[in-house]
């Protein structure tokens, strides 16, 4: 694979990141059958690979990772995540400098390396100032342990803030953004991607398939199959809006000569602003499937189409796990108190 430019890092990735949230109990409870999957991407011409603390769950993703690269480590670019829950202990999670410091131990520890090529806060931690977390990144980048640092799904006025920040007290700054991105979900293309294009800011994106619905699996009045594993359908397989698009979508890819998967991938892939898109496969039959939409490239009058089945810039609506900020989330961030609304 050809190989891009992480932001102004001066790192070189390949345009698939082989995601890793589907190695362990979560997806692929097989480690050994794991280890091959990750072989035969790197094997494949991917150089990057992303994970994180709260995989598999609770580390065994990153263990699994770590068994992987032991003799090919200074080949790979190594990205994990922190901020996601570890346990009861409400201190064991979040990104104050106390867990910070603490998890990326943890994260070294399992991976078997002494260094993480690109430290990612996974969500944004409202409850911690800004300065605390970038404060603690800085020294994990000054001591070795860390040569990047990141963030995903950080909205825009926030990645602006950091930014400002880390300028203002002379920190290291945030050089990547993972947020989600598929021909279903482009909300990022109005001012995510901008931004980070104007920070110089490396862009790996997660969900290019719409997590799932962009494979052509799921059709319109054929409900899906409850998830195996979770004993649950998420909300987003049984989108009637969703689902009328992909519809839309599969004439498309048919007279294009593609799969489904491989037009929604070689979409995302497409917009200058991304770097990588993260394909997360639980089996080597889903890679190998992948990887033979590497080379793909789609034309002007195919993105055209797309764009005329979903305008630039819009979700059709939003993935089952996306973040929500605290002001949607809480109605009570939103509304005035019962005594401002009788004193009005």
């Amino acid at each position: 694979m050809q190989t891009r430019p992480l932001g102004r890092t001066g790192i070189q990735v390949s345009p698939y990141c082989l995601g890793t949230m589907m190695f362990g109990r979560a997806g692929n409870p097989d480690h050994d059958d794991c280890v091959r999957i990750i072989h035969r991407a790197l094997d494949s011409g991917i150089n990057f690979i992303d994970s994180a603390d709260v995989y598999g769950p609770h580390g065994m993703s990153e263990e699994i990772v770590g068994a992987a690269l032991k003799s090919r480590r200074d080949d790979i670019v190594l990205a994990t995540k922190v901020n996601g829950s570890m346990g009861d202990d409400p201190n064991r999670r979040g990104s104050s400098r106390r867990w910070i410091v603490t998890a990326v131990e943890h994260s070294l520890r399992r991976l078997q390396t002494d260094r993480i090529d690109l430290y990612q806060i996974h969500h944004p931690d409202p409850r911690t100032d800004i300065e605390e977390t970038l404060s603690a990144l800085n020294d994990l980048v000054r001591a070795g342990k860390v040569r990047a640092i990141g963030t995903s799904n950080l909205p825009a006025s926030e990645i602006v803030e950091a930014q400002w920040v880390a300028e203002r007290r002379g920190l290291q700054r945030f050089r990547t953004e993972q947020p989600t991105y598929s021909i279903l979900n482009r909300a990022i293309e109005r001012e995510i991607l901008p931004i980070c294009q104007r920070y110089g800011m490396g862009v790996l994106v997660w969900s290019p398939l719409a997590m799932g619905l962009l494979t052509g699996r799921y059709r319109k009045g054929r409900p899906p199959a409850r998830n195996a594993r979770m004993n649950w359908v998420p909300r987003h397989l049984t989108d009637e809006r969703k689902l009328d698009t992909v519809e839309q979508l599969l004439p498309l890819a048919k007279e294009a000569d593609l799969s489904l998967t491989h037009l929604a991938m070689a979409f995302t892939i497409a917009h200058p602003g991304v770097t990588s898109a993260i394909i997360g496969p639980r089996t080597m039959e889903h890679l190998d499937d992948l990887l033979a939409g590497a080379v793909v490239t789609l034309d002007d009058e195919v993105l055209d189409r797309i764009d005329r089945i979903v305008p630039p810039g819009t979700d059709i609506s939003p993935l089952d796990v996306s973040y929500v900020p605290p002001a949607i989330e809480h109605a009570a961030l939103r509304r005035r108190s019962a005594d401002e609304r009788a004193a009005v």
